[in-house]
């Protein structure tokens, strides 16, 4: 099994996926501030993937879209079942986390000037 992550660029735009193409099984929206793309999109893949690890057959997908001051946001992914909708508030919960948001964010900017 390869442990390559595919990043897919559409000018501004970035998407993170194990697989492509990527597939939304389920998805949450959110916004985020400015930072490296690519350093957000990992950081919120690998809190995504330690929430629902134990969903059979999740496979996490972080889209960024540039934004004026920032990035939308579209995360979720793949599974190879049903996904509960607690399951589902539980990616929501890791997306709205504003401890969470500051700690991709801070991690975004390291390295931008």
């Amino acid at each position: 099994m390869s442990h390559r992550w595919h990043i897919l660029r559409d000018g501004e735009a970035l998407t993170l996926a194990r697989h492509v193409p990527p597939r939304f099984d389920f998805s949450i929206r959110t916004s985020l501030g400015s930072g490296d793309a690519a350093r957000l999109a990992h950081q919120i893949r690998q809190d995504l993937w330690r929430a629902l690890k134990r969903v059979r057959g999740f496979s996490p997908v972080v889209q960024l879209t540039p934004r004026t001051g920032g990035w939308d946001v579209v995360a979720g992914g793949r599974t190879l079942g049903l996904i509960a909708v607690r399951q589902i508030e539980v990616a929501r919960n890791v997306l709205e986390h504003p401890q969470n948001k500051a700690r991709w964010e801070r991690h975004a900017m390291r390295g931008v000037r």
